[in-house]
């Protein structure tokens, strides 16, 4: 799965049929499920001090938020592959090779990608992420920075840029 700057999330046929089974479980029969677990919590009694009940309905309020991400997500995507970047830059979707400070010795390869895509055997990194973004839109042999969580900033060298075929 990968974003563009039109906000369109691109997926494969196989991430777009798993996303619609999950919501489609999680808007009927995990509902279901949650509300009687619910009602039963409700039925022992005393609700200020009822961990089952307070329990239930966080992961109510969990799953809600997760139903409406999924639809939100599943009304802007298509299936297909994400055009590739017309000038060889960096772009979600896909394979990236960086060198951390150069070092063509620490290497990390990852898929530029949403999260949703994060069951492929490769280590995924959202384009939100400091390191996602630091790395879009800069071609390969290029110097790319980004900032650490501690606020220092870091630089690496794109060493390998391809469009992802999983």
């Amino acid at each position: 799965m990968t974003q563009t700057s039109e906000n369109v999330t691109w997926l494969t046929q196989e991430a777009y049929n798993q996303l619609k089974a999950e919501l489609e479980y999680l808007s009927g029969p995990a509902r279901t499920e949650i509300a009687a677990k619910i009602a039963a919590a409700r039925e022992e009694g005393d609700l200020r001090e009822n961990g089952g009940y307070h329990a239930a309905k966080e992961e109510q309020g969990k799953q809600e938020l997760r139903v409406r991400q999924l639809t939100q997500l599943l009304e802007n995507a298509k299936v297909g592959e994400a055009p590739a970047s017309a000038d060889g830059a960096v772009a979600p979707g896909m394979v990236v090779t960086i060198a951390f400070d150069g070092d063509e010795d620490d290497t990390l390869t990852f898929l530029l990608a949403s999260r949703e895509y994060a069951s492929t055997d490769i280590e995924t990194y959202s384009p939100q992420s400091p390191l996602g973004s630091g790395v879009i839109g800069h071609k390969v042999g290029e110097d790319a920075e980004y900032e650490l969580p501690n606020g220092k900033k870091a630089s690496v060298k794109i060493l390998k840029a391809e469009p992802y075929n999983g």
